[in-house]
C-alpha cells in the first residue's frame, strides 16, 4: 500500500514538474510560431505624460498590441494549447490563455489617436502624440511620445436654465453634487459627472421624462489661437420642443402576477381585477400569493411625486422576496395633459419548491471522510413568500494508513436534522416596524437536532431552537439579533469506555458528558459585507457577542434557590444546570485595491469565551470553544489540530490520541491573523478566470482559565495552554502558502497549499520547522510519528473549498 502511494506521488510530482518546464519553455518561444513578416510586441511605453494620467492613458492602447505581464501565464498557456507544426492554429482554437501581442501598425495609429483624444479630454487642448516602432529579431517595441502643451483651467462658470423650477432645484442641490469650480483643470469626466448628477436629481424629483441629452456644456476659449490657458464654461439645461419639463405624480398601480413562469398570456389582460385598495389594483393569476406580503414592498405610492429611487427600491425588494424570476415596471398616461403616470408592475413567478443534494470528501494524511446533505426548500410556504428549509445531513470520518482500507476504522459519526422558516419582515409582538429601504428584513424561526458520536468516547445529542431578526440599517450596515436561543445538550460517555482513554483526559470527559441547558441571546453587527466582491479599498467588520444564563440566574435568585455553583451545586432548570457565559467575537479586515485585479487583505480574527456564575466550575460547553487552523484560518494546519498554546499530544498514549482526535485541541480564546495578496493568472482557463494568491497566516487558541487536576490527572500543563501576553511570541503558529482560485463568476473553487513555518507544540529553535522541511524532513517526521502515532506530521496542508477564505 505504502509503495503504491509512493509511486503515485512520484508520478504526480514528475508530471507537475514536466508541465512547469513546458510552460516556461513556451513563455520564451512565442516568436517561432509567427510568420517572418510579423513581430511580437514586447514593450509599450508612453513618455511625457503627467504621472497621474499614465495608467489611464495606457488603457487607450489597443488590447491586441498590449504585451502580457512578465509574470502572467496567459501567453504560455495559449502557446501550449494552440500551436501545431511550429505555427499558431487558425482553427480549433482552445479557450486557454491569450495570444501574444502581434504588431499591427493600424492598431498603433488608433492607439495614438485615442491617447491624444484622452489628453484633450483632460484639458490639454493642444496635445499632440507621435508613435515610434522599433523591431529587432521579430520583437517590437512601441513608444508613444506626447507633447501635451499647456493645461487649460476654468476661469468663469455660468449656467443657462430657462425653466425656473429646474433652476431652483439645481441651485438647492448644487453644493452636494457638483465637481465644477473656478480654477480647476478642465476635465470631461467632471462634465459627465455633472450631467449624471443633474439627471439623477431630476428623476428623483418627479421629472419622469427628463433625459441626459437635455444637459450640455458650452466651452469658450479652448481654440488653438487662444493666448491664455483659461476657459469659460456654461451649463445648459434645455426644455423639450413641446413645452417646459413637468413633474409627474403616481396614479394607480396595476400589480399583476403571471399565472406561471412562462409569463402573462394575452388572454389574461382581459381578466384584470377592478378592485382598488390604497391605489393598488392587485391581480394574481397564479393564485399562489396573499396580497399584503407582496404589495408591502411596492414603494410607488398613489399621489406621491415620482422618484426613481423608489422605483429601484421596488425592483430590489420584489426580487429579494425570492419568489419571482422576473420583475418588470412600466408606466402609462391616460391622457397627454395629465401630470399623473400609472404604474404597471408585472411579476413572473418562479418555481416554489426545490431540492438540493450536496456532498464533500474532506481528507488529510491519516484520515478520510464524507458529508452528504439533502436540502428541501419551499419559497412560499404560507403564500406570503415565507421560506421553509428542511435539511438532513450525515457524515463519517475514518482513519487510514498502515494497510487499513478506508472506512474500516470509523472514529466519528455525525447526523443532523434542521428546519427553519424565514418570513420577509420583522415579526415583533405589538410593534410593526416599517423597514426595507436598505435591505429586506427577515425573521427566522429555526430548530435542529444534532447527533455526534466519537468512537469509544461519547455520544452527544443537542437540540437547538432560536428566533432571529435580521435587518439593514444601510446597505453597508447589517444587524442580526437573536433574542431567544434555547439549547439542550445531552452528553453521555460510551458504556464500557476504556479507562486508559479517560486516564489523562478527565477535563474533556467532563465536557463530553455534560447534560445542561442554555438560554441566551446573540447580537452581530456587520459593516461593508456588500463590498466583499468588489475590487476597491475598504474596511470590513463583523463583531458581536453571545450571552447566556443571566436571565435564568436572576430568576434563580428571586425564587430563593440554595444553589452554590462555586462549590459544585449549580442552579437548575427543568432538572438540569444552565450555562452562564459571555462569548464576544470580532473579525476585522482591511481590503486594499492595488490596481487592476490585484488586491491585498489584512485580517484579524479574535474570540473569547468566558464562563462565570452558574458555570463557574463546569466551564464553557464543548461546542462553544474555539479551534484554530482550517481553510479559513491558519491554513498550514488542519482544523482542530493546532494548540492550545504550546500543547503537544505526545502527553497522550496511542489509545487516547485515537479517541480524542479533534477534541483535545480547543480553547476558550482565539487569535488568528492573515495577510493575503490576490492577483489574476489568466482570464481564459477552461472557460473561467484563474486567480492566484500568496498568504501568510498566524494564530492559535488558548485557555483563559486554568484547568483543575481532576483526581490528580490532567493531560494539560496550564503554563503551556493558558494565555499570557509575555508568551504570545513563542505560542503563535505561523504558516505561509500559495493558492489558486477558479472563478466561474457565480462562485469560486479554491485550492490552497499551506506550509508550516513555526509550530508552537515544540520548544526553542525546534519551533521553526521550516528548517526541518528544507533539510532532514524525513528523519524529523519519523521521530515525530514514533512518539505521536497514529498522528503523523505534515509540513504541507492542502485545503479545498468553495468561495473565498475571507
Amino acid at each position: 500500500m505504502k509503495a503504491y502511494q509512493y509511486l503515485i506521488n512520484i508520478k504526480l510530482k514528475s508530471t507537475a514538474i514536466l508541465l512547469l518546464i513546458i510552460v516556461l519553455m513556451q513563455a520564451c518561444s512565442s516568436t517561432k510560431y509567427i510568420a517572418d513578416y510579423q513581430s511580437i510586441v514586447k514593450k509599450v511605453t508612453i513618455d511625457s505624460i503627467d504621472g497621474k494620467f499614465e495608467e489611464q492613458a495606457y488603457n487607450y492602447v489597443q488590447k491586441d498590441i498590449r504585451p502580457a505581464s512578465k509574470l502572467s501565464i496567459n501567453v504560455p498557456l495559449y502557446n501550449f494549447f494552440n500551436t501545431k507544426d511550429g505555427r499558431y492554429k487558425t482553427s480549433d482554437i482552445k479557450p486557454f490563455g491569450t495570444p501574444p501581442a502581434i504588431l499591427d501598425s493600424t492598431l498603433v495609429e488608433i492607439s495614438r489617436t485615442q491617447i491624444e483624444k484622452f489628453l484633450k479630454s483632460k484639458g490639454y487642448f493642444q496635445a499632440k502624440v507621435t508613435s515610434d516602432i522599433k523591431v529587432e529579431d521579430k520583437k517590437a517595441e512601441i513608444k508613444f511620445k506626447a507633447n501635451p502643451g499647456p493645461a487649460y483651467f476654468i476661469d468663469k462658470l455660468s449656467d443657462s436654465i430657462p425653466n425656473q423650477n429646474i433652476k431652483k432645484l439645481y441651485e438647492q442641490n448644487k453644493p452636494g453634487i457638483t465637481h465644477l469650480h473656478k480654477g480647476m483643470q478642465y476635465d470631461e469626466d467632471s462634465l459627465t459627472y455633472e450631467r449624471e448628477q443633474i439627471y439623477r436629481v431630476m428623476k428623483e424629483n418627479g421629472y419622469f421624462y427628463f433625459l441626459r441629452p437635455y444637459v450640455n456644456f458650452d466651452v469658450y476659449g479652448a481654440e488653438a489661437s487662444s493666448k491664455t490657458n483659461k476657459i469659460d464654461l456654461n451649463l445648459n439645461v434645455t426644455d423639450p420642443a413641446n413645452g417646459p419639463h413637468k413633474q409627474f405624480y403616481i396614479g394607480y398601480t396595476h400589480l399583476l402576477i403571471a399565472p406561471s413562469p412562462d409569463g402573462l398570456p394575452d388572454s389574461a389582460r382581459y381578466k384584470l381585477s377592478k378592485d382598488t385598495l390604497n391605489g393598488i389594483i392587485y391581480t394574481d393569476f397564479s393564485r399562489r400569493y396573499r396580497r399584503n406580503p407582496i404589495v408591502r414592498y411596492d414603494f410607488l405610492k398613489q399621489g406621491e411625486l415620482y422618484d426613481i429611487r423608489k422605483e429601484n427600491l421596488t425592483y430590489d425588494r420584489l426580487y429579494e422576496l425570492n419568489i419571482f424570476k422576473n420583475v418588470k415596471i412600466d408606466y402609462y398616461r391616460r391622457d397627454s395633459t395629465s401630470n399623473k403616470i400609472n404604474t404597471i408592475i408585472l411579476l413572473t413567478p418562479q418555481k416554489v419548491m426545490s431540492n438540493r443534494i450536496e456532498g464533500e470528501v474532506p481528507f488529510n494524511g491519516g484520515t478520510v471522510g464524507f458529508d452528504l446533505s439533502n436540502t428541501y426548500t419551499n419559497n412560499n410556504l404560507f403564500r406570503g413568500a415565507e421560506r421553509f428549509e428542511l435539511q438532513v445531513k450525515g457524515g463519517l470520518r475514518s482513519r487510514i494508513g498502515n494497510g487499513t482500507s478506508p472506512f474500516k476504522d470509523i472514529y466519528q459519526r455525525d447526523f443532523s436534522v434542521s428546519a427553519s422558516i424565514t418570513v420577509p419582515r420583522l415579526l415583533i409582538p405589538f410593534y410593526n416596524p416599517t423597514l426595507g429601504k436598505n435591505g429586506m428584513p427577515h425573521t427566522t424561526f429555526s430548530s435542529s437536532y444534532i447527533y455526534a458520536l466519537q468512537k469509544d468516547v461519547t455520544v452527544r445529542r443537542i437540540f437547538i431552537n432560536s428566533v432571529t431578526y435580521d435587518w439593514s440599517e444601510t446597505k453597508s450596515k447589517l444587524h442580526s439579533f437573536t433574542p431567544l436561543n434555547f439549547e439542550y445538550r445531552f452528553g453521555n460517555l460510551e458504556e464500557g469506555i476504556d479507562t486508559t482513554v479517560l486516564a489523562n483526559n478527565l477535563y474533556y470527559a467532563a465536557l463530553l458528558a455534560r447534560k445542561d441547558i442554555t438560554v441566551g441571546m446573540k447580537y452581530y453587527y456587520t459593516l461593508n459585507a456588500n463590498k466583499l466582491n468588489d475590487l476597491r479599498s475598504f474596511v470590513y467588520l463583523r463583531a458581536g457577542t453571545e450571552i447566556a444564563g443571566n436571565l435564568l440566574q436572576g430568576v434563580s435568585k428571586l425564587t430563593g434557590s440554595n444553589s452554590d455553583a462555586a462549590n459544585g451545586n449549580p442552579a437548575k432548570i427543568l432538572g438540569l444546570p444552565f450555562n452562564q457565559y459571555i462569548r464576544p467575537e470580532v473579525d476585522i479586515r482591511w481590503y486594499k485595491h492595488l490596481g487592476g485585479d490585484k488586491q491585498f487583505i489584512a485580517r484579524l480574527n479574535m474570540g473569547l469565551a468566558y464562563a462565570y456564575g452558574n458555570s463557574f466550575l463546569s466551564g464553557i460547553p464543548l461546542d462553544k470553544l474555539f479551534f484554530a487552523g482550517g481553510s479559513s484560518g491558519v491554513r498550514a494546519w488542519q482544523a482542530r489540530t493546532l494548540g492550545p498554546g504550546n500543547y503537544n499530544r505526545e502527553v497522550l498514549n496511542e489509545k487516547q490520541r485515537q479517541s480524542f482526535f479533534g477534541l483535545d485541541q480547543l480553547g476558550e480564546m482565539r487569535i488568528e491573523s492573515n495577510l493575503e495578496y490576490r492577483f489574476t493568472l489568466t482570464k481564459k482557463f477552461f472557460g473561467a478566470t484563474l486567480k492566484g494568491a500568496a498568504f501568510v497566516d498566524a494564530g492559535n487558541v488558548w485557555n483563559v482559565t486554568k484547568i483543575s487536576a481532576m483526581d490528580g490527572a490532567t493531560p494539560f500543563d496550564n503554563e503551556k495552554i493558558v494565555f499570557k501576553l509575555s508568551k504570545l511570541a513563542q505560542q503563535v503558529a505561523i504558516g505561509t502558502g500559495l493558492g489558486l482560485r477558479y472563478d466561474v463568476q457565480y462562485f469560486v473553487f479554491r485550492f490552497d497549499v499551506g506550509l508550516k513555518l513555526k509550530d508552537p507544540q515544540f520548544s526553542g529553535s525546534d519551533q521553526w520547522v521550516i528548517s526541518k522541511f528544507l533539510s532532514g524532513g524525513k528523519q524529523f517526521r519519523n521521530d515525530f510519528n514514533a512518539t505521536h502515532s497514529p498522528d503523523t506530521y505534515r509540513f504541507i496542508q492542502y485545503n479545498f473549498g468553495i468561495g473565498m477564505p475571507f
